[in-house]
């Protein structure tokens, strides 16, 4: 048994009011935080292949043109050729999801006859409200 948990037993059975040898003696020094130069090594050395675990690992990516909201009345009305208003104009970015968190906003483009997006704005650390 270690001497930290041979403390914990005999802190757990002292009656209350009196004093164990472990209260006496002097507290031993807390341990020393590493310099500060060894931390940012530590952070320097983080590379792009430390994700490679999860590399393989597939994501969804959405790219939103834009939303509305219509009634089940006005949705059981829809046909071929019925057109949806949605909440942005032409030109505006459209929002770039990925796994349903917002990630990105861009432009739509064609690539070769099919629709792409050009990333123009990384967006960081905000929520996606979807």
């Amino acid at each position: 048994m270690s001497e930290i948990e041979s403390d914990i037993e005999l802190q757990e059975f002292d009656k209350p009011g009196e004093e164990s040898a472990d209260d006496m003696s002097a507290e031993a020094p807390a341990p020393e935080a590493p310099p500060a130069d060894v931390a940012e090594v530590a952070e320097e050395e983080k590379t792009a292949a430390d994700l490679a675990p999860v590399y393989d690992v597939p994501v969804r990516i959405s790219a939103v043109l834009g939303k509305t909201k219509i009634n089940v009345n006005e949705l059981l009305a829809l046909s071929r050729g019925s057109i949806l208003e949605l909440d942005r104009k032409v030109g505006e970015a459209i929002d770039i999801y990925v796994n349903n968190r917002i990630v990105a906003r861009g432009e739509v483009v064609i690539v070769d006859e099919q629709l792409g997006v050009t990333m123009t704005e990384i967006i960081k650390n905000e929520v996606s409200n979807t």
